[in-house]
This record gives structure tokens, C-alpha cells and sequence, in this order.
């Protein structure tokens, strides 16, 4: 199997890991509260990521000087702590909308930071293709048609889940700017020990976990911590090296078709045609808004 169809499956699987885990959260939350559910997989997903740093941080520290690697240890810090609390509250805003949504409608509504990105993007003086403001309206328009069914209403976990995407579309942004200047999967453990510590405070003063309760789901949080955030986390950064980003965004979007199948066969959720037509309008947005310009498709011509 070559690389690029290598990093193509394991962008896949990474997908269909992150889209399924929408229904592992949902099922979690059966048993325990929002901020009990992220502080352990959180926690979990740190812990899983440790022995992955060792594994591949050895090279890259032997060819560093010591200067460059007390530098690096601040901007892994500061990244660390910076994405650990934009998870934190993206995170916790998915976990408590979907207390009021379904697994399948979280997911689509959650695929919108692909549209929103380039959007905020503007903001920090980013260039923004013309095409993305179709796609805007496009995602707009299949948001009406999936949430709000009962006329100019909002639901109150579509909303919820919308302002995370909102939140992810921040962290992705604060991911692309420290990513490149320092180690990717040491980057994400920091972040998720983060993102857990800070639910452990809400845990303690707006929940009440139980020990029984916590044990009853442990397979929804092993799923959620150990494969949702270790595993497709280090699957996605190891198939990035082999795979052009556009053609990576795309694969990872496909999460929202993957939460819808999943939410639909093991919670049993069902669509109706309007909503089906809102999550055909918001993917079309998706990929729209992930395909190359005429100037960058002419641009990787010449550089072959």
C-alpha cells in the first residue's frame, strides 16, 4: 500500500472514529454529567498520548541545542494551555447541547467550523476565498433546515452545539498558529490535561459523580478518551505527512456523515426529509468550501 492511500485510510478511520464518538457521548451521558464526561476522557486522552511523545520526540530532541529546547518547552507551554482552555469550553458547550440534540444533528452543526474558520480567519488578516461566502449561506440555509423545525426557533442544544463550533473554530486557529512552531502530539497531550483539570472544578461544584455511574459508561469514556482523542488524534498527524491538507480537511469532514450513520444505527435516530435536505445543503458547504481555486490548482500544476 503506497503512503498517500495510506495516509488516505488512516484520515478515514480518524473520521469515522471522531463521527461515531458523537454517539459514545451521547450514550455517556445517560449515566453521568457533561463535565464529568470530559474531565475523564480528557484525562484518558492525555495519558494515552505519553508514551506516543517518547516515541517520537527522541529524534527531534537530539538535533536540538539547549537553548532551542527551553524556548520550545515555553511555546509548547503557553500552546498547551491556550488550546487546553478553548477545548475546554468547546468541548463542555458539545457535551451539554447534546443533552437536548441528537448525536447525528451535533455532528453536522459541529462540521461547521470548516466553514467558520476562513471566516474568523479574516479577522487576523487571513484571505478569504469568494467562494467560502457561498458556502456561508449554503451552511446557513441547511442549519435552518435541520434545527429549526418549529418555525424561527433555535433549540436550545442545536444552539449550544452551534456556539462550539463557534469555540472549535477558535482552537483550530490557535492550533494552526503554535502547531508549527512546536511538537503536534506533545501539543494536544498538554491540551487535553488541561481541558480535563479545568472540568474537574464544574464537576465537583454543578455534578455529582458516582463512582457506579462513572464504571457503568466506561465504554463510552474509554471510547471517547483513549480512541476519539489519543488515537485519531496521532492517526491524523502521522497520515498528514503523506496527504496535501485540502484533501485532509475534506476526509476529516466526512466526521458528520459518519455521526449521522452511526446516531442512526446504534441510537436509533432518525432524520426527517427537511433535516436530511439542511445536513445535504451544510456538507455541500463543507466541501465546497474545501476545494482548491483555479489559481492554486494552476499553482500545484507548475510546482510538479
Amino acid at each position: 500500500m503506497g503512503k498517500k492511500l495510506q495516509g488516505t485510510m488512516m484520515l478515514l478511520l480518524t473520521a469515522l472514529i471522531w463521527g461515531s464518538s458523537f454517539v459514545a457521548q451521547r450514550a455517556g451521558m445517560e449515566y453521568i454529567g457533561p463535565f464529568t464526561f470530559n474531565g475523564i476522557r480528557s484525562l484518558i486522552g492525555g495519558l494515552v498520548l505519553i508514551p506516543v511523545i517518547f516515541l517520537f520526540s527522541k529524534e527531534k530532541n537530539a538535533e536540538l541545542t539547549e537553548a532551542e529546547k527551553k524556548a520550545g518547552k515555553k511555546t509548547l507551554l503557553l500552546g498547551g494551555i491556550l488550546c487546553g482552555i478553548v477545548l475546554f469550553a468547546a468541548s463542555s458547550l458539545q457535551q451539554i447541547g447534546m443533552v437536548y440534540t441528537t448525536a447525528g444533528k451535533a455532528g453536522f452543526i459541529t462540521a461547521l467550523y470548516i466553514v467558520l474558520v476562513p471566516i474568523l480567519g479574516v479577522f487576523i488578516r487571513k484571505k478569504v476565498k469568494p467562494i467560502v461566502w457561498l458556502c456561508v449561506i449554503l451552511a446557513v440555509a441547511g442549519l435552518y433546515l435541520l434545527c429549526m423545525t418549529d418555525g424561527l426557533s433555535l433549540g436550545r442544544g442545536d444552539l449550544l452545539v452551534l456556539l462550539c463550533a463557534f469555540a472549535f473554530s477558535i482552537h483550530i486557529l490557535v492550533i494552526d498558529y503554535f502547531a508549527p512552531r512546536t511538537d503536534g502530539v506533545a501539543l494536544s497531550c498538554i491540551q487535553f490535561f488541561v481541558c480535563g483539570i479545568l472540568s474537574l472544578f464544574p464537576m465537583f461544584l454543578a455534578e455529582t459523580p458516582v463512582w457506579f455511574a462513572i464504571l457503568d459508561c466506561w465504554i463510552p469514556i474509554l471510547y471517547a478518551g483513549v480512541l476519539s482523542c489519543g488515537v485519531a488524534y496521532t492517526l491524523q498527524i502521522l497520515a498528514q505527512k503523506h496527504t496535501d491538507p485540502t484533501v485532509a480537511s475534506l476526509l476529516l469532514s466526512l466526521e458528520s456523515v459518519f455521526a449521522a450513520i452511526a446516531g442512526a444505527i446504534i441510537l436509533h435516530e432518525q432524520l426527517a426529509p427537511r433535516e436530511l435536505a439542511g445536513c445535504v445543503l451544510m456538507f455541500a458547504a463543507i466541501i465546497i468550501a474545501q476545494l482548491p481555486s483555479k489559481t492554486e490548482r494552476e499553482a500545484a500544476e507548475d510546482s510538479k
